[in-house]
């Protein structure tokens, strides 16, 4: 015990001042609205063909994200860009893949009118919501409303996505004080460091918080038909720009980037420390860094355990 003490005050000082942030253990949302809103959210009533939920695209029990390579939606059209995680949007400084969304509420505001996602307009959501006596009823104990907006459906399902927090991963523990890592797993993390992968995955959602070109030292595969941040800001230098994802639980959302052309964890680290640092790694490098990115997967969060 004494021994172990020693070891997790070594990696306090060694590792003080992070550029990485524990995720705070407590969501802080209303919990009767975040668990409406999750009701919506499993629901398939948001989409016009009655096809389609967010949980279609967004496995909330399994890393949040699209095991597919885009998913597929209304009339079963498939997107055009790979389903990012919803698990810890909130700490992303904007939404989507190419930022198009300045916060939650703007993103729930997609899928639902996108014709190829949920193809719904405002006039038949409200028609259907207000239909059920169920939902009728429900918005009316939680909102006091007699009538329920599209305004108000988003509400609910952004604090239900603000419930949707990772926390107490290893490394969040590590970072409290209160477990060490193993050898491998610092040495991962050195490495992570050393190479610059930290220079875009810090902070609280370790990734989520800038745009990066993907392809920085070695060209990657530019293909247009994937809404880059040229899609927003018509700026040239722009194309391939997208926003720098969450490594958070990212054992658990193959396949990776935004074309999802990344099958295995190992096949992405390779190809992000080619593509956007310039550097091939050794087989012990990629092993290591892997074993650092492991300690990332959090706890489901709390409010899937809500009725």
């Amino acid at each position: 015990m004494y021994k172990l003490i020693l070891v997790i005050l070594s990696c306090i000082y060694l590792y003080a001042g992070e550029p990485i942030s524990a995720i705070p253990q407590e969501s802080g949302v209303n919990i009767d609205k975040a668990v409406l809103g999750k009701e919506l959210f499993f629901d398939t009533i948001l989409s016009r063909d009655n096809s389609t939920s967010c949980l279609s695209c967004h496995d909330v029990f399994n890393g949040g994200a699209d095991t597919r390579v885009v998913s597929i939606g209304f009339g079963a059209r498939e997107g055009n860009i790979n389903s990012p995680t919803v698990l810890n949007a909130r700490y992303n400084f904007k939404q989507f893949w190419n930022g198009r969304a300045k916060d939650l509420y703007e993103q729930v505001k997609g899928p639902i009118g996108n014709p190829v996602e949920h193809n719904m307009d405002s006039e038949i959501l409200e028609k259907r919501i207000n239909k059920s006596s169920h939902y009728k009823q429900k918005f009316k104990d939680i909102y006091g409303v007699s009538y329920v907006t599209m305004a108000l459906v988003i509400d609910a399902i952004v604090e239900f996505e603000n419930a949707l927090i990772t926390p107490n991963s290893k490394f969040d523990k590590f970072l409290r004080g209160e477990e060490a890592l193993s050898k491998r797993e610092r040495e991962g993390y050195y490495i992570f460091k050393e190479y610059g992968c930290i220079t875009c995955h810090n902070g609280i959602n370790i990734g989520g918080n800038s745009f990066q070109k993907m392809g920085t030292f070695f060209e990657y595969d530019l293909n247009t038909t994937y809404p880059d941040r040229y899609d927003v800001t018509g700026i040239k230098s722009h194309k391939n720009v997208f926003k720098v994802p969450t490594l958070r639980n990212i054992t658990l959302t193959a396949p990776y980037f935004h074309d999802g052309s990344a099958k295995t964890l190992k096949e992405a680290v390779i190809t992000m420390a080619k593509h956007s640092l310039g550097i091939i790694l050794l087989d012990s490098e990629v092993e290591k860094i892997i074993y650092f990115l492991e300690t990332l997967d959090g706890e489901l969060p709390t409010i899937l355990d809500e009725k």
